[in-house]
């Protein structure tokens, strides 16, 4: 018998995966037109907690929170919101793809916290996906060359493995995991929408967009990168767990890949074939270690 939601679960792990690693398609765009960090995280939040409300609203969702989940919401939108801001940073000063390579460590983070903080099974074959994924990414960094203050960039971007991890088990340990995902992701991000005004008005302030372009690339990155990853993240989660979603989360670095082949023009060497190519095998086990008779690891 087909077990959609395992189905379900793996195909949302990689929607959420591809579209998170659209992030520097446009927010790339943003800064070279000089807008700043707080600006461009506080208006993202800010239309991505709207869009949610609309969501909730035509489906009918009830906005009530328990009082003990406010606090745990509240945190996870805090690890949320600390791994976007702390991400948009490091690109500016380690290349974007080193930013996300560097990211991607969080599936090893996850990986490990379930197996020794909460005692969860991990079977080898699972260890040998993690193995593949990380080896994969770093092959798609070697040729990377960075500039500026590399120090600050690489410490940026290995504080989001943390933050990110900590985000993914939260949802899935928590009081969080009883909460609707529409209703969780809402709240995520209208929490974390308020914290980035605050951010916004305590630093540079809110700056105003004049141009079509720079309002298509916030709202890309309010619909497809905030929206459409976190709902799918969640979902995700729920369905197979937080060690595989994190490992499906090899999506991202492809989808940079593929972005910066197709839309920037770049050249891939055969290292970075090799990076792919090991990153797609560590999808394909994933996948197969969630198809339906197979014990949840």
């Amino acid at each position: 018998m087909i077990q959609w939601s395992r189905i379900t679960g793996v195909a949302s792990a990689v929607v959420s995966s591809t579209t998170f690693g659209l992030i520097p398609l446009f927010t790339l765009s943003l800064l070279a037109l000089g807008v700043g960090s707080p600006t461009i995280l506080a208006y993202r939040f800010l239309l991505a907690a709207v869009a949610m409300a609309i969501v909730m609203l035509f489906t009918r969702r009830n906005f009530r929170l328990a009082l003990e989940q406010v606090a745990v919401v509240a945190v996870l939108a805090i690890l949320y919101a600390s791994t976007a801001i702390l991400l948009l940073e490091s690109y500016k000063y380690i290349p974007s793809g080193v930013a996300t390579t560097i990211h991607f460590l969080y599936p090893l983070a996850v990986t490990l916290t379930m197996a020794w903080l909460f005692r969860e099974h991990i079977s080898y074959i699972i260890y040998i996906a993690v193995v593949l994924s990380l080896i994969g990414v770093a092959l798609l960094a070697w040729g990377d060359h960075t500039e500026g203050d590399f120090a600050r960039g690489v410490t940026y971007a290995l504080v989001t493995v943390v933050t990110y991890a900590a985000y993914i088990v939260g949802v899935m340990r928590s009081r969080a995991s009883r909460v609707d995902s529409i209703v969780l992701t809402f709240y995520v991000l209208a929490f974390g929408a308020l914290l980035f005004f605050i951010y916004a008005l305590a630093t540079e302030g809110i700056e105003a967009l004049h141009t079509w372009s720079s309002w298509r690339d916030i709202i890309m990155l309010a619909l497809v990168c905030t929206v459409l990853s976190d709902y799918t993240l969640i979902l995700a989660i729920k369905r197979i767990g937080s060690t595989k979603t994190s490992i499906l989360g090899s999506m991202e670095p492809l989808t940079a890949v593929v972005v910066g082949v197709v839309y920037f023009g770049e050249r891939v060497d055969a290292v970075s074939i090799v990076g792919l190519v090991l990153i797609i095998c560590a999808v394909v086990v994933v996948i197969v270690q969630s198809a339906p008779n197979r014990e949840i690891n």
